[in-house]
């Protein structure tokens, strides 16, 4: 950036109301600048801040912040509203331990109103924005803007009919940038699209229609324009869905065109109701590689600009990796064997199921509730459903879960990816929650595998099993140390990997690559060590665990999930009388943004805080 660049005068909220509105195609092109290099630096959200540039710069122009309010769904194109708010800064630190999100954060400005992290909320938060406004008799501007993506979660529906009901201004922009909502095609669509936002065509309407109300033979004449008129609209205009649920609709406009958005937001303020202005935009706007593959620049590591290669080449296979390879030949040798992910094939791994079996891969959108009872309904019908979902994804689904699988005992399987943290994203996408939450439903299997074959095994395992099965794993290179200890999975049986004396470290999952570096180094000092493998954390291997307590001056578990309700307090209590364990666990907290080596040292959990923990314990 130069010193004649237009963005560096940016210093605070509304400071882009001095910048001369010749200069707003050159700022959105130093925004987009700036976003590539820094990102391509520090890795994070990349096409979704591209294609929002201009939409984001409207909305600061139309709106006084802090006053004013914007909600933003999901938070991971909150980047150009981030620069506009005087926090150029952050961005050379961005999802870095202490340093900014790549998310709204109240306790990082006061004009990021409501935190977000997960899809599909921000209608609902606006709608308790407006409410409490005009319940504390204030005057404010409340936006809430929701991607085409979000629209396929339930809770986005919930919250508009509810919306429907307003009395109060409130307004929703549905930020359109795959075709989920059909194209308007033609001149006539264009021409009610205008004379809908032409300036006092609203007044207009609503004047006419109280005119012709006032009279007998004006209500019926009212009431057949307004059937004619919807009838056509139907026609033409995508946007009766919203109509008809009461919501005022507005558009299609052009979200890379400034000063459109910025009548239409105009318009949609005097509307006295809800009202969705539908906008049109390119993900990865204005960067070659991330228009032509957007999904790849979604959450992006840190690349090279000139290509749009990663800077880092992956050699290793990781977890996920290894759960797709596995999927396929599951897939391959067992026909009633069906994928469904939420809104996430890549991530998931599921892409190269759904390219094998396409009959038997379903993508269900951002809609995690309906992934698993869909999935219930398979398992009732006779096939085999692996539902692949991230762990702080896996949460929203919590009572389908437990009423419409487990209930019923059903086979469906839980490949849980992203569990235990996960780094840059912070407190939304940390999966530490998921032993605690799913132990305690019964019929249900809970297992982490120690390394890459043990993925393997327990999935085949799951799918055989008949009941609900959950599997979790982390994010990142899959372990392959302790290659040599492979026993075969059998039901709620711990693996011993070394039994000895004095210590017995009893870790979960990724926790045992952790739980051998911890043994060596004890080793080292002299002591004698047992290290078990714990596999199942529903049902443990209790009958293990109290003959090594029994015989062991200290017993420590390991676990890479918060302490409450996770697998150390539950063999604490079935070990009551016998001894009383060194649990190793994840605060109760919730866990920032970071490296997840940074953070695992943090909380505790690495080797040296766990040894520090243990010569405590010893005394």
């Amino acid at each position: 950036m130069s010193e004649e660049s237009i963005l560096k005068q940016i210093k605070e909220a509304n400071d882009i109301k001095k910048i001369d509105s010749e200069e707003y195609t050159k700022l959105a092109q130093e925004i987009r600048a700036f976003l590539l290099e820094h990102i391509s630096e520090t890795g994070g959200h990349l096409g979704s801040n591209l294609g929002a540039v201009e939409l984001t710069m409207a909305l600061h122009l139309f709106l006084d912040l802090p006053k004013d309010k914007i909600i933003w769904d999901v938070g991971h194109q909150s980047y150009t509203h981030k620069l506009l708010t005087g926090r150029m800064e952050g961005f050379d630190h961005l999802r870095q331990y202490g340093g900014m999100s790549g998310f709204p954060k109240r306790k990082e400005s006061d004009c990021d109103c409501f935190d977000t992290g997960h899809s599909s909320t921000s209608i609902s938060a606006g709608i308790g924005l407006v409410k409490a406004r005009d319940l504390r008799g204030e005057d404010y501007t409340v936006v809430s803007v929701i991607g085409d993506g979000s629209l396929t979660g339930g809770m986005a529906y919930e919250a508009l009919n509810n919306a429907a009901k307003l009395e109060s201004n409130f307004i929703i922009i549905l930020n359109d940038n795959n075709m989920s909502i059909s194209e308007n095609v033609g001149g006539v669509p264009n021409y009610l699209n205008s004379l809908r936002t032409a300036e006092g065509y609203l007044d207009l309407k609503e004047g006419v229609y109280q005119t012709l109300m006032k009279s007998k033979s004006g209500e019926a004449m009212a009431s057949a324009i307004k059937r004619t008129k919807s009838a056509v609209k139907q026609i033409v205009i995508p946007g009766m869905l919203f109509e008809d649920m009461g919501i005022k609709y507005l558009g299609p406009v052009d979200g890379h065109d400034i000063g459109a958005m910025v009548r239409v937001l105009r318009e949609a303020r005097r509307v006295k109701n809800a009202v969705m202005i539908h906008v049109k935009t390119k993900k990865g706007k204005g960067y070659a590689p991330a228009e032509k593959h957007p999904a790849r620049f979604h959450g992006a590591e840190p690349f090279d600009v000139e290509t749009g290669m990663p800077k880092k080449v992956r050699t290793s296979p990781n977890y996920t990796d290894i759960f797709s390879t596995v999927m396929c030949r599951i897939g391959d040798s067992r026909e009633d064997v069906v994928a469904i992910t939420a809104a996430m094939p890549d991530g998931t791994g599921l892409k190269r199921f759904s390219n094998h079996y396409p009959e038997r891969f379903f993508d269900v959108g951002i809609a995690e509730e309906h992934a698993v009872t869909f999935a219930a309904g398979l398992a009732a019908g006779g096939l085999k459903p692996v539902v692949a979902i991230y762990s702080s994804f896996l949460q929203r689904a919590y009572d389908q879960i437990l009423h419409d699988v487990c209930i019923q005992n059903l086979p469906v399987v839980f490949a849980i990816d992203r569990a235990g943290l996960v780094g840059s994203d912070g407190e939304t996408h940390q999966g530490i929650f998921d032993l605690s939450y799913l132990s305690m439903i019964p019929n249900m299997c809970l297992m982490a595998p120690k390394n890459k074959w043990e993925l393997a095994d327990m999935l085949h395992f799951a799918v055989a099993f008949d009941g609900p099965a959950a599997l979790r794993y982390p994010r990142g290179k899959a372990y392959d140390g302790l290659h040599d200890f492979r026993s075969p999975i059998e039901y709620g049986k711990a693996e011993v990997i070394c039994d000895e004396s004095e210590i017995c470290l009893i870790a979960v999952g990724s926790m045992v690559k952790t739980a051998v570096e911890v043994r060596e180094r004890l080793k080292e000092q002299g002591h004698s060590c047992s290290l078990i493998n714990a596999r199942f954390v529903k049902p443990f291997d209790e009958e293990c665990f109290k003959e090594m307590a029994g015989r062991h001056k200290l017993l420590v578990t390991l676990e890479e999930n918060v302490a409450t309700g996770g697998f150390g307090e539950q063999v604490s209590l079935s070990l009551n009388g016998i001894c009383d364990p060194l649990v190793i666990a994840l605060p109760d907290a919730y866990v920032e943004h970071g490296n997840v080596d940074l953070l695992k040292t943090e909380c505790g959990i690495d080797a040296d805080g766990i040894l520090e923990k243990i010569k405590n314990r010893l005394g």
